[in-house]
């Protein structure tokens, strides 16, 4: 039986919310406190990061079907956090916007065979992309609400 695929839709919703909320981001707004401690662009880089996490375990799933990648979540937060730094505001939030594209396209091709396995897996990987990426677009638009 083939498998729903009713949420590729709004992961490729809050993709383009994404991608809106970044092409009217000043780079003073990319600064602006979030939560966490975080910056703007600290939180487009996490999305960014288990987008990308997600696109390169699909990649994987096609060539050697699926099977659990487990992560030390809080871990590898921080770790994405102290890396921030490291890469121009600007080029985070391009980054945000293309890991969103890149794993939302891995999804649409994804086999049903690997769809059906996914959520079996547990926790880190979801095909449901869009939550985590409205969740933090919502914290996005709080702090730029404050300006």
């Amino acid at each position: 039986m083939p498998t729903d695929r009713a949420f590729l839709a709004e992961n490729r919703r809050q993709s383009m919310r994404l991608r809106t909320v970044v092409d009217r981001l000043t780079d003073a707004d990319l600064g602006r406190p979030v939560s966490h401690g975080w910056t703007v662009a600290e939180t487009l880089l996490h999305l960014a990061f288990w987008d990308l996490r997600a696109a390169v375990l699909i990649e994987r799933f096609a060539r050697l079907g699926a099977a659990p990648s487990p992560a030390d979540v809080e871990v590898l937060n921080d770790t994405v956090h102290a890396m921030t730094t490291a890469f121009p505001p600007r080029a985070v939030a391009r980054l945000a916007v293309e890991a969103a594209a890149r794993v939302d396209q891995g999804l649409q091709s994804m086999p049903d065979h690997l769809m059906e396995a996914v959520p079996a897996m547990g926790h880190p990987f979801s095909l449901t992309r869009h939550v985590h990426r409205a969740e933090h677009l919502d914290e996005i638009d709080r702090a730029l609400e404050k300006r």
